[in-house]
């Protein structure tokens, strides 16, 4: 029996399970195709469906087929921006072209936080009114999202499959300058007039906003960050262990990580045989298109310099055609991490989240080369653990082939990213993400 309760604004379901009653709630999630953010909040969405909620997705028709394969209900956004594919002419922010952090921020507000800001919150006002959900949850930089959501008084939580990205948090190291957190008050003092400049180049988009949310019958606000206030949860999907153990204020919450082999990935079968004693290298930069030919073809040669096995995995973006290798090294375009990680004596990677995170997980030594993004601030919280090494993106071939041989031949490396990898897993076993969402979707509702 299932009786409907009166919530604010929608409706939370209350179902009788052995003798207690439990909230059966609607979420709807809203996202977009910027990479590795998108599994982790259909993940969620699924452990949610699992427990006899419901939940809709609403992201880049590309985005589909990964939802569909985790048996999450699925709609593009119909009048935002929804990319058919992931190539790089599609990508609405362009962010390797950028050549200074000003473009960057530019290329977020045209991109995502403003430009497309009304088309997203006109979509997801219709969304509300059909799917009538309990809880949005939005990925961090759809503020249109955000502000639909508050006109229509609808709970809000932001998630974010990564450190935190948005100058909001004082006193934390600045993202994206790779650095770790501050020793000393000057240091820290420091990184509040970073986070403070920052942030001001942000808000010449103040004015456009303000006008988008007049639309909405929402109140001008007076600094473009404090539309993350209507959030009653932001949920940082990392592993608190990763994140340099950083305290967070209300209502910043880790939830711990959320990541599998993506569904485009195919079974993989070793080209060496079973006794073959080399130590085997995998090598991951991003799925999405970030430039990173250069630097691919780089490693490959390094690699080709070692007495290792290469496995190079490219993602669905770049051809293994592309990218020629000696014969110790295999360029694939869709192998799964999960049966290789084991075996890796070391993994080079561009340093996304989930490349980050995986390889210290089977206790592998990483060789970063991060090339923007959170990328070099998870650089820096493995390096400063002592669990790999960071170059350059640019770095030389023979850098490449001394920093893999390194992580190879000093055991310090392996032990280092042994012990954060089991911190890793334990968050992971613990991750909370969809409890924190249910207790949200209860708050309030009346028996």
């Amino acid at each position: 029996m299932r009786l409907l309760v009166k919530g604010r604004p929608t409706r939370v379901a209350l179902a009788k399970l052995g003798g207690y009653r439990a909230i059966m709630a609607r979420f709807l999630f809203a996202t977009w195709e910027g990479g590795g953010h998108v599994q982790p909040m259909l993940l969620v969405a699924r452990g949610l469906m699992e427990q006899g909620h419901s939940a809709l997705a609403i992201s880049d028709a590309c985005n589909a087929s990964d939802a569909s394969a985790l048996g999450v209900p699925f709609r593009p956004w119909p009048t935002a921006p929804s990319r058919s594919d992931r190539l790089p002419e599609s990508d609405p922010l362009k962010d390797w072209l950028a050549t200074n952090p000003q473009e960057v921020i530019q290329g977020l507000l045209d991109g995502m936080i403003l430009g497309p800001a009304g088309r997203f919150a006109a979509d997801t006002v219709a969304a509300i009114d059909a799917f009538e959900p309990d809880v949005i949850v939005v990925h961090e930089l759809m503020f249109g999202v955000m502000a639909a959501a508050e006109a229509r008084g609808v709970k809000l939580a932001i998630f974010a499959s990564n450190v935190w990205s948005l100058p909001t948090l004082d006193g934390h190291p600045p993202f994206g300058a790779g650095i770790a957190p501050a020793q000393t008050d000057d240091m820290r003092d420091f990184y509040r007039r970073v986070q403070k400049a920052t942030r001001c180049a942000y808000q010449e988009a103040l004015p456009a906003y303000n006008a988008m949310r007049a639309e909405l019958g929402l109140a001008p606000l007076a600094d473009l960050f404090d539309q993350l206030n209507a959030a009653d949860r932001i949920l940082l999907a990392t592993s608190r262990a990763f994140d340099f153990d950083l305290n967070l204020p209300e209502p910043y919450r880790h939830v711990g990580p959320y990541f599998e082999d993506p569904p485009w990935t195919e079974q993989w079968n070793s080209p060496w045989p079973a006794d073959d004693a080399r130590p085997l290298v995998l090598v991951s930069f991003s799925t999405m298109y970030q430039g990173q030919e250069t630097a691919l073809r780089r490693t490959i040669e390094a690699l080709g310099a070692l007495p290792v096995r290469g496995v190079v995995t490219l993602g669905p973006v770049l051809s293994p055609a592309d990218f020629p290798a000696p014969d110790n090294v295999v360029v694939t375009g869709r192998a799964p991490h999960a049966p290789i990680l084991p075996l890796a004596s070391a993994v080079v990677t561009h340093a996304g989240h989930a490349s980050a995170l995986r390889p210290l997980m089977a206790g592998a030594p990483v060789v970063a080369m991060p090339f923007g993004r959170d990328q070099p601030d998870n650089a820096a919280r493995i390096t400063e653990r002592g669990a790999g090494l960071r170059l350059n993106a640019d770095a030389s071939v023979e850098e490449i082939a001394a920093a893999v041989g390194r992580v190879i031949a000093e055991p310090g490396f392996r032990t280092a990213a042994g012990a954060l990898g089991a911190r890793i897993v334990a968050d992971c076993e613990a991750r909370s993400a969809e409890r924190e969402l249910v207790e949200l979707a209860a708050e309030g509702a009346a028996p």
